[in-house]
Parts: C-alpha cells; structure tokens; sequence
C-alpha cells in the first residue's frame, strides 16, 4: 500500500484525467448531425461515464485517506452490559448450532454481562429446544410484521443491555469479538455502532464457479476491508446487518431498527449518524458466514440490497435528511449510485454493438485523438483502483462481476428508481443450498451479446480492409473486452459440480494418531468438520479398517477424538493421509467447531499478480472437464520395479508394495507361497491371490505385461519394522529418478529422429 501522500498525488492525477477525458468527450465526441438516434445513444453512453465518474471521484477521494480506527485499552471493570441478538427465521438447525456455540464462547472479563438471545421469527420448537440447550434467551413472535426489523425491536422491547450486537443465522464469532469491538464506546462518548467486515468461510460463488478459488478473493472482501473502512473519513459507514455492535442508546433515539424499507440495516445505520454518533468500521476480521451457496440465493440477495438501497434513499429523502453533513450525504448517494451500475454495465455492452452490428454512430473520434484522452484515463484508473484496494480488486475483476450481474438486477432496478417495490421480498437461503448446479438460463442475455460481438468484430475487419479506416480498430478491442467477459459470465452460469459435504480449511495443527503402541504425528493438512488429513514423510502403514485415536493441537484448543482412514495419495514429498472422524460427541464437535472458526478464515486474500485475461480463462476452460477419481486407496502403494531372489533361488520382479499386497513378475505358475528378504533382517512372506491380465508397469515407459497379486502373511512383522517406510521411500525415489531418465531418453531419441527426418528432406 502506497503512503498517503502518494496515494493522493495518485488519486488527483487520476481524477485530473478523467476530467479532461469527459471535456473531450462532451465538447468533440457527440456525434450531432449523424442522426436523431446517433445522438440519442451519444448521449445516453455519455451520461453512464459521467455515472461512473461521480462514482470513481467519491470512491477515490474515501479511499486515498483510509482512517483504521485503533482499538483502545481500557480498563476492563468499565465494560458495559451486551445483549446479543441472533436473527432467524428458516434456516436449518444445523447452522444455528454453529452460531449459538460461537456466541456462547466469546470472551468478556464479565461474562455475566452478556446476555445471549435466539430471535426466531419461524416459532419453531427446534430454535426453542437449541437455546434450551446452550442455556440462552430465546424470542418468537406471533406475527412477522416488519420482517427482520422488526424481530431485533421485537427483542428490543424484552432487553436492557447498554450494547446491542446483531448476528445473522449464519455469522459464527470469534472469541475475541467483543474484546475487539466494546473497547470503543467505553473510550469515546458517543459511538453509535462498530461495524466489523463480514467475512466468509465458504467460496463464494464467483470464485467457485470459475475456478478461482486460489487467484481471486471474496468478492465482498472489497467494500467490508476497503470501501467500509475508506467511509471512516466523512462518518458515512453503512451498517451491515451482523457482525455488528450498536448502543442502545443510539436505537432509542431512532426508534429501534427502522422496519419501513428493505435494507432495515442500511436505513438504521444512517439514521444513528444523523443523529450525531460517531460510527467505526475496522478491516479486521472476528466473524465468519457463508456466501450465498447457489446462485438463485445470490440474485435474490442482491436484488434485495439494489431495491432497498434506493428504496432507503427515496423514503428517507437523503439529500435532505436532517443531521446529515454534505460530505455525509454525498457519501450515501454514492452508495445508490452504486447500485446503477448494472444500468451503466449495460450501456457499455450496447454502445460498440449498436455501430459495428446495427451501423448507428454513438462517438466521433480519431483513433489518435481517442489513444491520447482515453487511455491516460483507463491506465491510471486501472492501476488507482488496484493500489488503493491492497489489490483486492481491479478493473478486470469489477467488469467481470458487472457483466455477470448486470441482467439479473436490471428489471429489478429500473422498477425500483420508478418507485415499483416488491411488497414482501424473499430471505436469503443460507445452509440448505439448492441442488441446481447449472443455471444455462441465465446466460442467455450474455450468449445473445457474445454472438453480436463476434458479428461486431467480423463487420469492424471487413470494414477495415474495405476502407482502410483503423480507427475502427479501438472498436475491435472494446468488443474483444466485452466478448472476454461474456465468456467468463457464461462460463459462471455453467457451475461447477460441488461434491464436498464440508468446508475445508488449511490450519496450523499439530495433530497424531495412535494405533495402541504406534502412534504417528505430523502437521494438519486440511481439516473439515467431517474428518482431516496430515502429511507424513513416509509411506506408513496405518490400519485402514480400525479406529485411531486422534489428537489436534491448534495452540489454543485441543481436540480428542477417533477417525478412520478413507484415502492415501502421493504427493511431491511424502505422502497425504486423509481421515474421516469417527463416533463424536458433542463435547468434542463443539471443540472441533472452535478450531475451524475462532480464527481468520484461511482464503485467498488479495489477487494473484500471475493472473491475467488468459491466464485465468486458461485456468477455467483447463480445469472444467476434470473427473474426480472414482477409486479411493486406504494404504500407500510404492513402485518398487526391483528384481529379488526368494529362498527357492527363484528371481522375481517386485512391481508394487502396499503392505497388504504385492504385484510381482517372473514366478513360476506353481508358486503359490514364496519367501524372501527385502533387506538382510526383513523377510517377506507372501502366498498367491490372483492373476493380474495385462497389467500396466510403467505408463509413462509404456510397457504392459502379466503379474500375479500375492498376499502378505507376515504383516504384523513388516509393520512393526521402523526401517521399513524409509526404505520403502528411497525405492520410491530412486524408481522415479529412473522413470525421469526414461522418459528423457525417449524425448531426446525422438527429436534426434525428427531432425534426422528434417534433414533428409
């Protein structure tokens, strides 16, 4: 991150820019006398820039000065009483488990103090039985009036605590979350609300679906760590609904959450400030959710923040809101204007078509003049907006989601700017996922776009040839960024298999399992909620049909418990063992809740500089037609490819290993039980099982050849031999040194054959 005075400079050149840009463009661009629809498209592109550009100039202006909030010390006989609202209305049981033992764990040096409440505005006799059980408040109410709102004021009205904190169903907190947030309105007098980043646990859809998972963040990691934080400068937060501490007093004087319009969090929040309170955003991450799981989750969701959003700014009348300063007001707009941007995206999708497929002029420009005003602008644009952000976000990426969103809340927000509102709006589905995985429906606006690209692109080339005019070449390249993101819009719409019932997450662990005497240790490689693996440097023999006894150290929590091994693969160095856990109580699920939640969830945290257009269109299109393997090994299985000599005298080629079992070559037909050493003081007793047809040696060699499957009968002996796995390793390794060699000497015999070809002819 650039220092402050940079990132001003920064930001002012880009603004300068952008300004001379729109100069030109208004006073030397329009296309007057081309037509009364030429101008009509003119001007309507031109209006979206200026859209676009009110947005980058407010964004840019938070941005270049980001105050983070520094937690203050204090003495901690001051800490207040907290009430904490858990908001619920169909979520599965399951996910409010989670939640409940998050909250019931969050630290506070008086822990009578906080008072936990379950606000179920479904009345059902589970919620009722889960906060009997974690031995906390629980609220249901007859009616529904007033949706969420009016469940937390519901609550409200039955509590007294000085601090309100507001979860969603699915937020899980950390256990420092209240040591992390209640610190700042015992310091400050007037606080109105901390709100903290909502953070996920899961992918979120844009990174699942095109593969970028390890190239991408969270896509709401860019307002909760950026534009949240950038907000702290003129006192305009938005308050996000969870993750959230708020004063009471702050509600009194507004009347509780406001239950009148959509985004009840949105309108709430503004609504503390103009009364005078200051609010804090932090970028520091003390909670946990799920994104949405399915995209019929995700449109509803951001059809209820685009609707709400500008529902809030027409009811409430934010230009004139009392107590508001302008910088205030101009900050909140900017959050409507927000919104617009699939009305925008949409306008940039249509300008080059409506030319190059339709013949309608929207821009009069040399290619020149074009190169010397546009290009300054989108550059420094392009590399503000990735400095500014940590690299969090970038213009691609932001083109990228637009373009995928832009048809799914259009309708929804050009009825709510004409004041049509949905009277009742559906809650956002969180833990019971649809079971669609393809939405081919929904890329039927960016297919018919990419089909007008392509006719674009073919009509701009003949044009070109026929007239000579290059200036159409800045249109080929608009229509080439456009087409790129229809590509990537499709290629979301297509979905993506998920076939993990858990989340996974890579932690710092210790962890060892034990098999009576044997007890094996190593470091966590993954670790879910239904089993973990760890690596081990060696192919070990583990029993893959007893129970092992578990322990996992993350220095905070200590987990006890049994597993079962399910699957052994290779890997660069070493071997990875994976486990499924075995007949858990609730004791230890609750531990092992503690140690996959009470940390920062282990994501991607800003995008891969590696990464460009093709780059992760190569990733998508590369990756798409992987098949999960259907088979599942339970024990290492080693290439030996060594010959030995059994005590009959009798030389046979090992092929494989895995403790269990042996492929060998080269016997008679009548062994069927045969001895001999692998090393001076390890013998090896096996007898036969089966014929092995055809049996593939060496597929990179390409050599295939029958084999007979032996039995290993002395197997208690071989696990017991602590030399083995090592020796076992470096047969491993020498096999593949040899296999490389191999390979290499075919590939060289090859181009050598090739050359010699070349030069006969």
């Amino acid at each position: 991150m650039l220092n402050s005075s940079k990132e001003r400079v920064l930001v002012v050149t880009t603004i300068l820019s952008t300004l001379v840009y729109l100069i030109w463009r208004v006073f030397f661009t329009l296309p007057i006398g081309y037509g009364i629809l030429s101008v009509i498209f003119g001007v309507i592109l031109l209006v979206a820039e200026f859209t676009g550009v009110f947005e980058e100039i407010i964004h840019f202006y938070h941005m270049a000065d980001k105050k983070r909030p520094k937690l203050p010390k204090v003495d901690e006989e001051k800490f207040p009483t907290v009430d904490v609202l858990i908001a619920t209305y169909n979520e599965p049981v399951e996910l409010l488990y989670k939640t409940v033992n998050g909250c019931v764990n969050m630290q506070y040096p008086d822990k009578e103090k906080v008072k936990i409440f379950l606000c179920d505005d479904g009345g059902r006799e589970e919620m009722k039985k889960l906060a009997e059980h974690f031995q906390i408040g629980y609220f249901a109410r007859e009616d529904r009036e007033g949706a969420k709102a009016g469940n937390l004021n519901h609550a409200l009205k039955r509590t007294k605590g000085e601090l309100v904190v507001t979860f969603d169903a699915d937020m899980i907190p950390m256990s420092d979350f209240l040591m992390a947030t209640v610190p700042y309105f015992i310091a400050e007098k007037k606080v109105g609300f901390i709100q903290m980043p909502q953070s996920f646990y899961n992918l979120d859809l844009f990174q699942y679906n095109l593969y970028s998972e390890h190239t991408i963040p969270n896509e709401q990691d860019y307002f909760y760590k950026d534009i949240q934080l950038a907000k702290n400068k003129t006192n305009s937060v938005i308050y996000g609904g969870s993750n959230t501490v708020i004063a009471r007093e702050a509600l009194d004087e507004i009347g509780g959450f406001v239950t009148n319009v959509i985004t009840e969090d949105f309108a709430t929040g503004m609504l503390i400030q103009s009364k005078g309170y200051s609010c804090y955003a932090t970028d520091e991450v003390h909670a946990s959710g799920l994104s949405p799981e399915d995209l019929e989750s995700l449109i509803s969701q951001r059809r209820r923040w685009a609707r709400g959003c500008i529902q809030t700014g027409r009811k409430l009348n934010i230009l004139f809101q009392k107590g508001l300063s302008v910088k205030q007001k101009i900050s909140y707009l900017n959050s409507i204007v927000y919104w617009y941007s699939c009305v925008k995206r949409f306008v940039y999708c249509l300008a080059p078509l409506v030319y190059s497929v339709f013949g309608v002029t929207v821009l009069v420009a040399s290619p020149i003049t074009l190169l010397l005003f546009w290009l300054p602008m989108y550059v420094l644009n392009s590399k503000t907006l990735k400095w500014l952000s940590g690299n969090i976000r970038t213009t691609r990426w932001t083109n990228i989601y637009e373009t995928i969103l832009f048809p799914l809340l259009l309708k929804d927000v050009l009825l709510e700017m004409c004041g049509i509102s949905l009277k009742k709006f559906q809650v956002t589905r969180k833990g019971n996922p649809s079971q669609k995985t393809k939405y081919r429906k929904y890329a039927i606006p960016h297919v018919i776009l990419a089909i007008l690209s392509i006719i674009g692109i073919a009509n701009c080339i003949r044009m070109i040839f026929e007239t000579g005019d290059v200036s159409l070449l800045c249109l080929v390249f608009w229509l080439l960024l456009n087409l790129y993101n229809y590509v990537m819009a499709i290629l979301f719409m297509a979905g993506r298999t998920s076939r993990r019932k858990y989340e996974r997450f890579q932690i710092d662990a210790e962890v060892s399992v034990a098999y009576e005497e044997r007890v094996f240790q190593g470091k966590i490689y993954d670790i879910c909620e239904g089993g973990f693996s760890m690596h081990l440097k060696y192919p070990e023999y583990l029993p893959p049909e007893e129970l092992g006894k578990v322990r996992i150290d993350d220095g905070r929590y200590v987990f006890h418990g049994t597993a079962k091994i399910v699957q052994v693969l290779e890997e660069e160095e070493g071997y990875k063992y994976a486990f499924s856990f075995q007949k858990m109580n609730e004791d230890e699920y609750r531990i092992l809740l503690h140690i996959l939640h009470d940390r920062v969830p282990p994501r991607t945290q800003e995008i891969k500089k590696e990464y460009g257009f093709m780059e992760d269109l190569y990733i998508n299109l590369s990756r798409r037609p992987e098949k999960t393997k259907g088979y599942k090994r339970k024990l290492p299985r080693i290439p030996v490819q060594r010959e030995l000599v059994c005590e009959n005298g009798t030389e046979v080629r090992v092929l494989n290993f895995n403790y269990e079992y042996m492929a060998l070559q080269g016997m008679s037909e009548h062994a069927h039980r045969m001895l001999f050493k692998l090393r001076n003081d390890c013998k090896v007793l096996v007898e036969y099982v089966k014929e092995l047809s055809n049996y593939e040696v060496s597929e990179a060699a390409g050599f295939y050849g029958m084999a007979k499957l032996y039995r290993i009968v002395n197997l208690e002996e071989l696990i017991h031999d602590e030399q083995l796995p090592a020796l076992l390793y470096q047969v491993q390794k020498r096999h593949e040194k040899q296999l490389e060699s191999t390979l290499e000497t075919k590939r060289k015999a090859q181009i050598e054959v090739e050359y010699d070809e070349m030069e006969w002819l």
